[in-house]
């Protein structure tokens, strides 16, 4: 018996680490002059990119991405893991939020990844938020698909039909079980009448799905769909070269239950760079709150969910 629980556990520790050294990393949480010290609780910036350099002509084909070259962001979350263990926010940055982007004048949010990579888009986010960003998690196209297959599809409910070719999709109102592709179209597509606004309620919707079935006994206790979701989501993420694989467990389990909101900001403006959403005091107040450790008032929660 000892014999077996000691090859049982040496076994458990070297799949870790397996699977820990097989994280792709980057150098997305670079010092810098006027870096803010270390705030409250444990922040991440996930971050969501249509770049398909990974993804073959069938791929691309099938899971409808279209060909652009090079990888843009339209998805920048800011998860915030309140000390004390409260629940954890999952806060949406519009792609169009008018902000300033260090060394580059004031520009849409989501250029400061096409200029600069994750370290600028990093910078960008801390000057906004004034937040110290503790771990970074990005994921691109390719997959992405399979890591949703692997726990056998995430479960979503639509309260209109979506039909939008350009993101591969086509669903009536009501519930689904998405299977990748869907799964894909469904983040990715912006045919609503508030295009981005409402499509970063649907990203926030999708990850609480896929962490919730992801974190389920019937993927938890079968090893086929456990393994599965882990290679998965080794193939399809790209981390700081600090974070580790017991990060990313940890993430998970916080986001079981959150609470989600988008980052107030006052009515779309024309700007130098088109219409864009400028900062205003509530957006401010949100993250003067959010880096002291406090609670958010409900009437600085933007298309909320979750607990208040």
């Amino acid at each position: 018996m000892l014999i077996l629980l000691l090859v049982v556990v040496l076994g458990s520790v070297g799949l870790l680490f397996y699977y820990d050294s097989r994280l792709d990393r980057i150098d997305a949480l670079r010092a810098y002059a006027g870096r803010p010290s270390d705030t409250p609780g444990t922040n991440w910036l996930i971050v969501g990119t249509d770049s398909r350099s990974d993804l073959t002509e069938e791929q691309r084909r099938a899971l409808a991405t279209g060909d652009a070259d090079g990888s843009r962001t339209d998805t920048i979350m800011l998860v915030h893991n309140p000390p004390g263990g409260g629940k954890a926010i999952v806060v949406s940055i519009p792609r169009d939020l008018y902000v300033e982007v260090p060394g580059q004048g004031s520009l849409k949010i989501n250029a400061s990844f096409s200029i600069g990579g994750p370290a600028l888009l990093v910078q960008t986010v801390e000057n906004l938020t004034g937040i110290h960003i503790d771990h970074y998690a990005e994921i691109g196209f390719g997959g992405f698909d399979t890591l949703v297959d692997a726990v056998g599809g995430v479960d979503m409910c639509i309260d209109q039909p979506l039909n939008d070719p350009k993101a591969g999709l086509r669903l009536a109102k009501g519930c689904h079980r998405l299977d990748g592709r869907q799964a894909l179209g469904l983040v990715r597509t912006r045919a609503f009448p508030r295009a981005d606004l409402e499509r970063v309620v649907n990203q926030r919707k999708f990850l609480a799905a896929l962490v919730s079935r992801a974190t389920s006994p019937t993927v938890l206790l079968n090893p086929f769909r456990l393994f599965g979701f882990i290679g998965g989501a080794i193939d399809a993420l790209t981390v700081d070269e600090r974070d580790h694989i017991w990060n990313l467990a940890s993430l998970m389990f916080a986001l079981r239950d959150p609470i989600t909101t988008t980052t107030p900001a006052g009515e779309s403006t024309f700007t130098d760079e088109g219409l864009a959403l400028p900062v205003n005091e509530q957006t401010e107040e949100f993250f003067a709150l959010l880096r002291a450790g406090q609670p958010i008032p409900d009437d600085l929660l933007v298309d909320a969910g979750g607990p208040s």
